[in-house]
């Protein structure tokens, strides 16, 4: 089995949760603290030993490619300036030997559509997909977790936390057994369904490891309401020939594509951010 090289960031969903916000500003770009919701994510892949990172986007997400660009003027800047620390944080936005690769979403037809977009480059290999909008931490970082996993287990893994009964229509929703800590054999897989017929409260979260048959699945399903391609179905439809594991992460997640997770978010890395957190702690306190 390959290795895991190449991640999928689906980018070009509207953010309209976040309006007027993301008018004219991508949501992945929106920050946490002093970094955009979709650099923690990239982050998060590079320290799986992921190299390749593959944005599905819109036309309204050119913000997302020049902040992973090299910014010539901002950097002369600096450096005559002599921001020498500054200049550091830019400049490593993107390690060296990572690769950025761009592909354009013509329309907004749904989160299996924009895996599907991505198959000219991942091609055969198995690869990671991350929701930037889900911002995940642990000691190990998710993904390297689910890595991990994989290497094992060589299926797909698909990353699960478990919700409150009533929020099962806000999640893909999955019945599974235990194979071993932490670790469950998925048989079955239901999107958004309402709590009395959710076969389980445990919940997909934003970040897969998929097999490369998972593109010939969505090339095949029909459209679903709205006309857009869930990833769901296709995984439904994968767990026909495959065995998919749904993998309990150890770490936080916040819920950054509401505007109450976006709020936690700031709050706990302001805690923790090495130059703010005393002071933040603080002020705080004083509310």
């Amino acid at each position: 089995m390959k290795k895991i090289t190449k991640a999928v960031f689906p980018v070009a969903g509207l953010g309209s949760r976040f309006l007027p916000a993301t008018k004219a500003t991508a949501k992945e770009m929106l920050p946490v603290v002093d970094k955009p919701l979709i650099q923690y994510a990239v982050e998060e892949a590079v320290a799986a030993g992921i190299t390749d990172m593959v944005f599905i986007t819109g036309r309204h997400k050119r913000a997302i490619e020049d902040h992973f660009d090299k910014a010539y003027e901002l950097e002369a800047t600096l450096e005559a300036a002599n921001k020498t620390e500054l200049l550091r944080i830019v400049q490593e936005v993107v390690p060296k030997h990572v690769n950025c690769i761009y592909i354009r979403q013509a329309e907004p037809l749904g989160l299996g559509h924009a895996v599907l977009c991505a198959q000219p480059i991942v091609q055969d290999e198995p690869f990671a997909v991350i929701l930037a909008d889900d911002l995940m931490e642990g000691n190990i970082p998710i993904m390297m977790q689910m890595v991990e996993v994989f290497n094992q287990h060589h299926c797909s893994v698909l990353a699960v936390q478990e919700v409150p009964r009533e929020h099962t229509k806000s999640y893909g929703i999955v019945s599974a057994s235990n194979m071993a800590p932490n670790i469950e054999k998925i048989h079955g897989i239901v999107e958004k369904p309402k709590p009395e017929d959710a076969p389980s409260n445990l919940a997909v979260v934003g970040r897969y490891i998929l097999t490369p048959r998972i593109f010939h699945h969505l090339q095949q399903i029909n459209p679903g309401a709205g006309g857009e391609i869930q990833l769901t179905d296709g995984i439904a439809a994968l767990m026909q020939y495959e065995s998919l594991l749904a993998y309990r992460y150890d770490g936080v997640r916040y819920d950054c594509g509401s505007k109450l997770g976006y709020l936690k978010a700031q709050v706990m890395y302001g805690l923790k951010h090495k130059e703010l957190s005393a002071d933040f702690a603080e002020f705080l306190k004083s509310l």
